[in-house]
């Protein structure tokens, strides 16, 4: 979302509220008058700002990623039943998501799950099948495991991918305290492209820095990420650039506030170029969380970066992917 009149700032900033109310909310449910009043609009004026904003209407944008939530849940969480996911997802019952699942990806819940692509959905528009994908992405990574005695043992897990650029990280289950962060949000593609993260990271940088925000080394910069690009068309996509800032601080404009659950994450450390991003979040999710005994838990995973890359010696990035868990 690039410069806008003070008064669209101002809109944006309402429906990245309501974007948010959506995300804590998603099992439950979520209705156009409800919503309205997060927005603090009339029903009427909110549906018609929300589909000029985000491009799709509000029922679409819930469905969606409802439906999102649920299709990553059927590959990462093998141990939770298609109802629990269905209920999880805020869908009122198996038949009401078998209908809406078969709508949106062609295929049924459990082929799915068991790795078929369809004819319809993002996917299918390609005839893919993603379990073949991910098997053939699996076999590109080696997993060792290691044992730090201590009070409590802690497991260690090193990722080792064998490429015209290797990759290699560490991975720890670590317990995260909650953070408070001022967010600038970008809805559309974003994969590879360093120069809008750059223009992001800057008007959040100029924003904090006017207000004596940016205490280095306390404040963390990260980013958060909301869709798997698997599964979403790459128009809406959606990631949050993020500072911590105090629990007080108070923000305008399309810049928001939000706060991330403390708990329990895998963090993946890496040392990578700009252009192998993606290949650290295959790394997480296709090679490390299928040996790993755990699964995704409800929340958003995000990059916290450590360094910056202009001053690193090969221009590298060293940051952790951060990625919420529970035990299989």
């Amino acid at each position: 979302m690039s410069d806008f009149h003070p008064q669209r700032e101002e809109y944006i900033a309402r429906i990245n509220r309501v974007i948010d109310y959506i995300h804590a909310h998603l099992d439950e449910d979520l209705d156009l008058r409800q919503l309205a009043g997060v927005a603090h609009f009339s029903p009427y004026h909110f549906h018609r700002l929300f589909r000029m904003i985000m491009g799709e209407t509000l029922n679409a944008f819930v469905q969606r990623v409802r439906i999102e939530k649920a299709a990553a849940q059927l590959l990462f969480q093998p141990r939770k039943t298609i109802t629990e996911i269905a209920l999880d997802c805020g869908f009122s019952g198996s038949s009401a998501f078998a209908r809406a699942f078969q709508g949106a990806y062609g295929v049924s819940a459990s082929r799915w799950r068991a790795g078929e692509g369809g004819v319809g959905g993002k996917l299918g528009k390609t005839e893919s099948k993603i379990g073949q994908v991910l098997r053939n992405k699996r076999k590109a990574f080696h997993i060792t495991t290691s044992y730090i005695e201590g009070i409590i043992t802690q497991t260690l897990w090193r990722i080792e991918m064998k490429s015209e650029k290797p990759i290699h990280a560490q991975v720890e289950i670590k317990t995260l305290p909650e953070m408070t962060v001022a967010y600038l949000r970008h809805v559309g593609p974003y994969q590879g492209d360093s120069q809008l993260f750059g223009k992001l990271f800057d008007k959040l940088f100029k924003w904090a820095g006017a207000r004596g925000l940016l205490r280095f080394p306390e404040t963390q910069v990260l980013s958060v990420y909301y869709d798997d690009p698997e599964l979403t068309d790459h128009d809406k996509l959606r990631v949050d650039v993020c500072l911590t800032v105090p629990a007080d601080t108070r923000t305008d404009g399309e810049i928001g506030k939000a706060t991330l659950r403390g708990g329990r994450y895998a963090v993946a450390r890496f040392e990578l170029g700009s252009d192998q991003f993606q290949q650290a979040w295959d790394a997480v999710f296709v090679g490390w969380l299928p040996e790993s005994g755990y699964q995704p838990d409800d929340g958003p995973c995000f990059e916290l970066y450590h360094n910056n890359p202009d001053e690193h010696p090969d221009h590298k990035h060293i940051f952790d992917i951060c990625v919420p868990v529970k035990p299989l």
